[in-house]
């Protein structure tokens, strides 16, 4: 999804009664003092009661019937889908389906509800603002993993290992292997010279892959670059790079869950 592209769509939305747009933004995040309890789905029936109560003061039957088809769509996606809820969840929708947008995002919102002639994308556009098309490499030895991010959410995960033998980066999906030079107890021979290999090829070994991360950031149109492992290696891939980083974060936290990491970096 191209959120700049769904923003100005939901932007350009006029609807005359009896239409209608739905705009919700919903706080669910369960780290907020304020959601220990699940107060979320307390704050989206009442909300959802409020238009109910004015309709039926208002009179308007067909705009009724509209906000009743959007309620029963909204129920509808919150109940298939609040098991995976993150920090926050925003919905735009219409009675006809012209418009329908529901998104769980990593980032946190104020709640809020409206039931107006326009999509209010305000909130949206701030969110995208602190955090559009995002790259972030995770670097640690010879293994590297990109994070392809949007909003917070991740959208796509690559890992690039290199082979020791070929001196080669191979692309490859699927968990990060562990090199069988690595050992995996105690320091061994194998250890050490494999660390004493690595440190003395990391800065020609980062530099040949450094085109590819470049390529990928092109192609992603990512906004916003970070770079995240051990400060000599994250150095030498960011000299490497023509694109511009825009922060490094000094943790190896390549094997860590990708929403852990992403948080890290959005909360930094």
């Amino acid at each position: 999804m191209d959120m700049n592209k769904e923003i100005k769509k939901l932007e350009s939305v006029y609807l005359e009664k009896p239409q209608r747009v739905f705009s919700m933004y919903l706080n669910t995040d369960p780290s907020d003092p304020d959601q220990q309890g699940g107060e979320w789905k307390i704050h989206l029936k009442n909300g959802l009661n409020n238009f109910e109560s004015y309709l039926k003061e208002d009179g308007d039957s067909d705009e009724k019937r509209n906000f009743w088809e959007v309620k029963e769509k909204v129920e509808n996606y919150v109940h298939e889908n609040e098991q995976n809820f993150a920090k926050s969840l925003v919905i735009f929708a219409t009675a006809d389906d012209t418009v329908w947008f529901a998104e769980r995002f990593q980032m946190p919102v104020e709640t809020e509800f409206h039931w107006e002639e326009t999509a209010k994308v305000d909130q949206l556009k701030k969110m995208y603002e602190q955090f559009p098309k995002t790259g972030i490499i995770l670097t640690q030895k010879e293994a590297i993993k990109i994070l392809d991010t949007e909003l917070g959410t991740l959208r796509e995960t690559q890992m690039f290992e290199l082979d020791l033998d070929t001196e080669d980066w191979r692309q490859h999906t699927g968990p990060h292997r562990a090199q069988p030079s690595m050992g995996s107890g105690g320091k061994s021979t194998k250890q050490e010279q494999f660390q004493e290999r690595f440190e003395a090829n990391r800065y020609r070994w980062y530099k040949s892959l450094a085109p590819k991360l470049d390529k990928l950031a092109k192609d992603n149109q990512w906004e916003y670059i970070y770079v995240v492992g051990d400060k000599e290696e994250a150095a030498d891939l960011t000299e490497n790079m023509n694109k511009e980083i825009t922060d490094v974060v000094n943790k190896n936290m390549l094997d860590h869950e990708e929403m852990k990491v992403i948080n890290e970096v959005v909360n930094q």
